[in-house]
């Protein structure tokens, strides 16, 4: 006989969960406990459940593996669903646990009692309550095999306190790998017929080429078809900077200077794209027609037109590409269209010539610094903007960037879900400081594991996007301004290093110094040139 939160501890083991992120209360203390005897699983104790989900979603998108979170019921759960939301449109595996009420306070109303699974189902994939402690194997199996499952998200476990304790017998199940599909072969010939009858196809590679670790499967297609390929946010890294048929990032509403590349085709070969990244009516306005390679069919939409639709594991799909003898189909955009394209995103500005602080020079220092190992996570506002379009990573999977909630605070705490899956990358945290103050109480999290990162604080002291598009649309701006605080002196109180350069030269010094410390969290407050 064993306590159900023992069984269930030893289920979540067996799934090779290395973390949980969280924070426990008086209906999860019977699961701490079992976890203070664990000795494969190390508890993170975190200081808000949104940063403990952000976490799990970075720890998750940077693994392939899933991430757990876990809080009590009520204020706590509700605290998670930003970061489980979040974590559920970009498509990342968690798994998130909360405590509940037990059953006999659960059919009137009740201290602190709020139907989770219900608020929960519909940003999750599942959303289930532990009923009987003989169902939990087959309930964490379950979970976190639809967690990974293509397209991966999260799962929401409720566990009643009354459960928690209660003794069982069962034993936890197998676990086995997630199965893959692939193509019918009919499906594979009739889209190479598709790109035959091409003059001017091009590639739209998508986050699913890099979760499905189909990177080299896709740059031996493009190089066999020779023609332009275009990257989503999370996409890109995947065709180095200088390759000859990169041609960037696309998906800003506006100044999307790709756009005349997908006029100028006349087919689009879209690959382990999700359509949350970007509506399709916001860059196929001509409806150009669709060859859909991704792991699940294709939504239905007009302006996704689908010619040819090849659904399985996206990698398996490219091998059997490139095994059929398929045509070159070189074209180069009209117009220097590449150069334009580079002017407009400031790609390969020259350092020694830039002087202000403006997102898109310091980005261009990061870059001159970062390896290919650097991850960059970004947070949200006017900088992910810059970010999508400007700065260039040196492998795929290595910007991390909620795109799909789009969610403020996911930075600071992802940085440590980064950091803890990629001990010895170098990480780094741009927010604006709207953001940063959102979560800022992970810094005590951070300092307290012993993690080494950097934060790069675009201090402004305005919501610069939300001021930008009201002086667009009336012609001033209400409400986005605000005061911070001394982040360097904040930072210090954290026993964190805060440091403001007061210039571009010296911020290339501090950065270049801060990617040298591997015990330590540097906070870099940088004043912004409006």
């Amino acid at each position: 006989m064993k306590k159900a939160t023992d069984l269930l501890v030893q289920c979540l083991e067996d799934e090779g969960v290395e973390y949980i992120f969280g924070i426990m209360g008086k209906e999860t203390l019977d699961l701490i406990d079992s976890l203070s005897q664990s000795n494969k699983i190390q508890f993170i104790h975190v200081r808000h459940e949104q940063g403990a989900a952000f976490m799990a979603d970075v720890y998750g998108r940077l693994t392939n593996r899933v991430g757990v979170c876990l809080s009590t019921l009520g204020p706590g759960a509700t605290n998670l669903l930003t970061g489980i939301s979040s974590a559920h449109l970009d498509h990342s595996p968690v798994v998130a646990i909360t405590g509940q009420a037990s059953f006999e306070r659960q059919h009137q109303e009740s201290h602190q009692y709020l139907d989770i699974v219900k608020i929960f189902e519909p940003a999750t994939k599942w959303s289930v309550q532990i009923k009987d402690p003989q169902t939990i194997p087959k309930i964490i199996r379950k979970s976190f095999r639809l967690a990974r499952m293509e397209k991966p998200g999260a799962v929401l476990i409720e566990l009643p306190e009354n459960i928690a304790s209660q003794m069982t017998l069962t034993e936890p199940l197998p676990v086995l790998p997630n199965p893959k599909s692939t193509s019918i072969s009919q499906a594979i010939e009739d889209a190479c017929t598709l790109i035959d009858h091409s003059q001017k196809p091009l590639v739209i590679v998508g986050n699913g080429v890099i979760r499905q670790g189909a990177m080299s499967a896709l740059l031996t297609f493009v190089e066999k078809l020779q023609s332009p390929v275009i990257h989503s946010f999370m996409a890109k890294g995947i065709l180095p900077k200088n390759h000859e048929q990169n041609y960037f990032t696309f998906g800003f509403k506006k100044n999307d200077a790709v756009l005349p590349i997908i006029e100028q085709s006349d087919l689009l070969i879209v690959v382990g794209f999700d359509v949350v990244e970007c509506p399709p009516q916001d860059w196929n306005k001509m409806k150009r027609p669709i060859v859909h390679i991704d792991s699940l069919p294709a939504e239905m939409d007009e302006h996704y037109p689908v010619a040819g639709e090849l659904v399985g594991d996206v990698n398996e799909i490219l091998q059997a590409l490139n095994k059929q003898a398929m045509p070159s189909r070189r074209w180069v955009p009209s117009g220097h269209l590449k150069e334009q394209i580079k002017r407009a995103y400031q790609i390969e500005l020259d350092v020694k010539e830039i002087l202000s602080f403006t997102i898109e020079n310091i980005l261009t220092v990061i870059e001159k610094h970062a390896s290919e190992q650097t991850i960059v996570i970004s947070d949200v506002g006017a900088h992910k903007l810059s970010i999508g379009r400007t700065y260039q990573p040196k492998q795929a999977g290595r910007v991390i960037i909620s795109n799909g909630l789009a969610s403020m605070g996911i930075a600071l705490p992802g940085s440590i879900g980064a950091k803890l899956a990629c001990r010895d990358a170098p990480v780094i945290c741009i927010t604006g400081d709207g953001g940063a103050l959102m979560n800022m109480s992970e810094l005590e999290t951070a300092k307290r594991l012993g993690l080494s990162f950097i934060i790069i604080v675009l201090n402004d002291s305005t919501l610069k996007l939300e001021e930008q598009m009201m002086q667009e649309k009336f012609g001033n701006s209400f409400g986005a301004a605000f005061e911070n605080p001394d982040f360097v002196q904040l930072a210090n109180s954290f026993g964190i290093k805060g440091v403001r350069p007061k210039d571009l030269n010296e911020f290339d010094q501090i950065l270049e110094e801060a990617l040298k410390q591997n015990n330590e969290v540097t906070l870099i407050d940088v004043q912004i040139t409006s």
